[in-house]
């Protein structure tokens, strides 16, 4: 099954194959590991292709999520990069991963109203979707092709950066299944209930 959403004919969200990048910018090792760690498990968990981490590099943050990988599934990979402008310059101008430019989505408060663009937002490359740190440099919205907003009023990345992918995936983001995965949470109404993949194959 690909992994990645599209409007279908019903206009409902189905499944494609193209990148989706989040992009976290200004990372600072020790100051918001948890916050940065909580958006590259909200990229993973809702569909996304890779997580980008630009600002002090972090290997403890990367194993944690590659350990969440082995567990529940899924082959989200994670990237370091130097230059964040540059490597944003590129993406948009010239080369997404194929060769071809892509598109950039730069969420912000100041930006339009995500459910208004989203629309108008290609679906047939690449898309890196910008989350800013705690000054995002100005050549971020200009280097992106569109700006914009689940609120303008301040509030969270995290959650800026669910809502967005929630409404860009739809159900196939939100009800997705890894087919690799050891751990199952099957869905309860009182409790807990987790399935061991592993361990109940070698009962």
């Amino acid at each position: 099954m690909s992994r990645y959403a599209h409007l279908g004919d019903a206009g409902r969200p189905t499944m494609a194959d193209t990148p989706f990048n989040v992009l976290r910018l200004g990372y600072r090792k020790g100051r918001d590991p948890r916050i940065t760690t909580h958006l590259a498990l909200v990229t993973r968990a809702l569909g996304g292709t890779r997580f980008i981490l630009a600002g002090d590099e972090d290997k403890e943050l990367f194993d944690n999520i590659e350990s969440v990988n082995e567990r529940f599934g899924g082959e989200m990979t994670c990237e370091h990069i130097k230059g964040s402008m540059g490597w944003l310059k590129r993406f948009v101008e010239e080369d997404a991963g194929d060769g071809e430019p892509g598109v950039a989505v730069h969420l912000t408060m100041y930006g339009q109203p995500y459910r208004d663009v989203i629309p108008q937002i290609r679906r047939d490359r690449p898309i890196v979707l910008i989350v800013g740190g705690a000054k995002v440099p100005g050549d971020v919205f200009k280097h992106a092709q569109y700006n914009v907003a689940v609120g303008n009023q301040p509030h969270s990345e995290v959650a800026a950066l669910a809502l967005f992918m929630e409404a860009w995936f739809g159900d196939a983001g939100t009800e997705r299944h890894f087919p690799n995965a050891r751990l199952v949470i099957e869905p309860s109404a009182r409790g807990k209930s987790v399935h061991d993949k592993e361990r109940e194959n070698h009962k």
